[in-house]
């Protein structure tokens, strides 16, 4: 990933400035015995993940090209192994991928401040109402 000040957050309270607080480690550099926030590429197993899920605070799925989609069904699998952290997705997304990405667990998007300088704060807001109440939304409401 870039450095802090190259990159920003989407959250659903908008954009803020990527924090330097983060320690993200790749996954396989990840100390089992301690730990705390990790990376993860597109190709990772998150079965690799599966005993230590209750002590990671934050898992970063990298999505290293617009088209690679992968990144979904990593933060999927995560949710359904029980992940309940903070789960980021970072790299090339862009507004209209919002919606996808908060119905897949996604918290927070990380992207690259030239791109928030074109896609503001105000188009990423635009994204997620319109994938709220969304078609999985009602299907999910439905007895």
């Amino acid at each position: 990933m870039t450095g802090p000040g190259d990159t920003v957050l989407v959250t659903d309270a908008g954009i803020a400035p990527a924090g330097p607080g983060d320690c993200f480690v790749p996954l396989a550099d990840l100390d089992p015995g301690a730990p705390r926030c990790v990376d993860l590429a597109p190709g990772d197993d998150p079965a690799a993940l599966a005993g230590l899920l209750p002590r990671i605070a934050a898992i970063r799925i990298a999505f290293p090209v617009f088209s690679d989609g992968r990144g979904f069904t990593l933060a999927r699998e995560l949710r359904r192994m029980g992940f309940r952290g903070r789960l980021r997705a970072a790299g090339h997304l862009v507004a209209d991928q919002y919606p996808m990405a908060r119905a897949c667990g996604f918290d927070e998007v990380e992207i690259a401040a030239a791109l928030a300088a074109r896609q503001t704060g105000a188009d990423w807001r635009r994204a997620a109402r319109r994938g709220a109440g969304g078609y999985l939304d009602r299907l999910k409401a439905a007895p």
